[in-house]
């Protein structure tokens, strides 16, 4: 009885290789997505939601927390 030879061959290798590196750079593309996408939400929210005009309609509770944030980086909102 012999046994299976369980050893890669090259072609093997380098596919595997090709899609660890494709794999990675996915995952590369959706966390900068991810962070890009939280980073405008939080200069809209910080910088530009007066209540008048939010997202959430005449509700200024968002406003209201990130009051002291606006003042802080020179947003100014009075």
């Amino acid at each position: 009885m012999t046994t299976p030879n369980l050893t890669a061959t090259p072609v093997e290798t380098d596919l595997t290789a090709e899609i660890s590196a494709v794999a990675s750079g996915l995952a590369g593309m959706l966390w900068l997505l991810g962070a890009a996408v939280f980073g405008l939400l939080a200069i809209y929210f910080i910088g530009f939601d007066q209540g008048a005009v939010s997202v959430f309609g005449a509700d200024t509770h968002v406003h209201e927390f990130v009051h002291d944030a606006r003042h802080f980086l020179g947003f100014p909102c009075h």
